[in-house]
């Protein structure tokens, strides 16, 4: 009998099949590559939502746990993957430098965004009222990241590559039984496959598809991450990740032309130079209404078990909300009621 079986090798699951292993729990983990929404992602982290200069919920306790948990990878897997690099937001006017600083004053946001007025001038990018640094940013190569985790996993013969057959678990007094396994607990850490999933697809996982681009700009001379309508990240070599969109109504992961023009537009906007598409990528990143995760515990059934609506920051999140399920199962420390699956249980009658 294993002590874990995880469904899905997103950034949600090998999050909580890495801190089961450190806790010396037995694992195994399933996934057939149906989501790509991890490997796909941008995987920027930012303690900022730069839109209305406020601060992403419990963005300091998620740095540190983050910070540790990728560093500790890193060494693990023998691979860079955790890339610290300053995020700049490019101001459109003199108002927005005001509402910058006047964020930059509050208590919770001042560790995060610096008080000076950075007017440094990057070849194909205006920029007459300059940029706002966000401090404590960078971005994970999620697809390096889960590529070779899958591989370590592998070696140890900690994982299968199929689909996941419902209909095959047997729930028992012990724990579940899946085919050959015998496990005390399962996760579902699915992202936006959890729709097919009858044991947690009443939950509102909205879904947002997003689309990417690699392009190659030779005479962009950039070396920070730029964040404005959309973000450019320089992956060296002229080549810059670009994104993202937003569309509520798509569910496919499949490129689109209208997304194509959204992007193109969109950075169009902010560069002046000649650029090249070399790669267009989508995927349906795993969304809730009220912005927070679905973490938590089948109502009727102890040993199932949720990881999931990471959405866009699934980088930042993963690691906190993967140890915060696992010390509620293993320890029985109370979920924060925002990230419990219960906010959309009905409340039993008395």
């Amino acid at each position: 009998m294993i002590d874990y079986l995880i469904i899905g090798s997103g950034l949600a699951g090998i999050s909580f099949s890495e801190i089961a292993l450190r806790n010396d729990k037995s694992i195994l983990v399933l996934d057939n590559n149906s989501q790509n929404s991890s490997k796909i992602a941008g995987g920027l982290y930012n303690p900022v939502i730069l839109k209305r200069f406020s601060e992403v919920w419990q963005a300091q306790e998620q740095l540190e746990i983050m910070n540790e948990f990728y560093n500790f990878l890193e060494q693990k897997l023998n691979c860079k993957i955790d890339f610290k690099s300053p995020i700049l937001r490019k101001f459109f006017s003199v108002e927005e430098q005001n509402n910058w600083f006047a964020a930059s004053d509050k208590i919770a946001l001042a560790p995060f965004l610096s008080t000076e007025l950075i007017n440094i001038k990057y070849i194909g990018i205006d920029s007459p009222y300059g940029y706002g640094e966000v401090l404590q940013t960078g971005y994970v190569d999620t697809a390096l990241l889960l590529n070779n985790y899958v591989e370590y996993l592998k070696q140890d013969n900690l994982f299968r590559d199929e689909a996941f057959d419902y209909d095959a678990l047997q729930i028992e007094s012990n724990g579940i039984r899946y085919k050959d396994i015998h496990a005390k607990h399962i996760i579902f850490a699915e992202g936006f496959g959890m729709h097919a999933n009858p044991y947690f697809n009443s939950l509102p996982l909205d879904g947002t598809k997003g689309e990417l681009f690699i392009i190659k700009a030779p005479k962009l001379n950039l070396d920070v991450i730029i964040n404005t309508s959309v973000f450019i990240l320089p992956l060296g070599n002229d080549l810059f990740k670009v994104g993202a969109t937003y569309n509520w109504k798509d569910k496919t992961d499949l490129p689109t032309e209208e997304g194509k023009t959204e992007l193109v537009d969109r950075i169009k906007e902010i560069i002046s130079c000649d650029f090249d598409i070399i790669e267009h990528f989508a995927g349906v990143r795993p969304t809730v209404k009220d912005r927070r995760p679905l973490v938590g515990t089948h109502q009727n059934y102890e040993s199932i078990h949720i990881l999931n609506g990471l959405g866009t920051r699934g980088v930042m999140l993963g690691p906190a909300m993967a140890k915060a399920l696992f010390e509620n199962i293993e320890n029985q420390f109370p979920l924060n009621k925002e990230i419990d699956i219960k906010r959309f249980q009905p409340k039993k009658q008395q």
